[in-house]
């Protein structure tokens, strides 16, 4: 089997195993209710508001949402899943509103329409417990891996990181890696600089 055979029978494995784990999710909220907070109650009313809103003029399935940090959260509960490489490369934030169009061959393309405010803050790259977080102010934000692999980033590289201006979020976007090793060259040049002056 070529290559390019290979790449793509992964590619359907991943993708089958991904849409498996949210429907998995969805009949676990079916059955038990949603076991999640009082943000996520939140999402799902925006959620609501935006479908009635949303005007469907075309053969396509328009659905409006919020991504929560890892999924788009829609109408009547319903998840969606939004890919790790959009949502870093759009370095999307949690309460941000997204257009799902799913396309006559079940394709899905989404698009931010409605970024919430955002800060900016840094912190250092930790890895715990399978999941990739930074440490700001006092919080550990969990960041997808997908953002960690895009920039190359690994534990203690100090990170820059978008997050919700107004509200409290358990996820943060990556904006910008500063790898250990420039760090560790900048404070040698300053200990030299601090050495020549004196």
């Amino acid at each position: 089997m070529p290559n390019a055979s290979k790449i793509a029978l992964l590619k359907s494995l991943i993708d089958s195993a991904q849409a498996n784990l949210n429907s998995a999710k969805q009949i676990l909220i079916d059955m038990c209710g949603d076991t999640g907070t009082a943000k996520n109650k939140k999402y799902e009313d925006l959620a609501e508001e935006l479908s009635k809103t949303t005007e469907d003029d075309s053969e396509d399935k328009i659905i409006e949402g919020v991504f929560d940090g890892q999924n788009m959260i829609g109408p009547k509960t319903k998840v969606f899943p939004v890919p790790a490489n959009y949502a870093s490369k759009s370095k999307l934030v949690e309460g941000d509103i997204l257009k799902l169009t799913i396309l006559d061959d079940g394709s899905f393309v989404y698009k931010q329409i409605g970024p919430v405010p955002r800060k900016r803050i840094k912190g250092p790259l930790i890895y715990e417990g399978n999941q990739y977080m930074v440490m700001a102010e006092g919080k550990n934000y969990k960041v997808l891996l997908a953002s960690v692999t895009y920039y190359h980033g690994e534990a203690g590289d100090e990170v820059t990181i978008l997050t919700p201006e107004l509200e409290e979020s358990e996820w943060a976007a990556i904006e910008n890696i500063i790898p250990k090793i420039e760090s560790e060259i900048n404070n040698s040049l300053s200990i030299d600089s601090d050495t020549d002056t004196n």
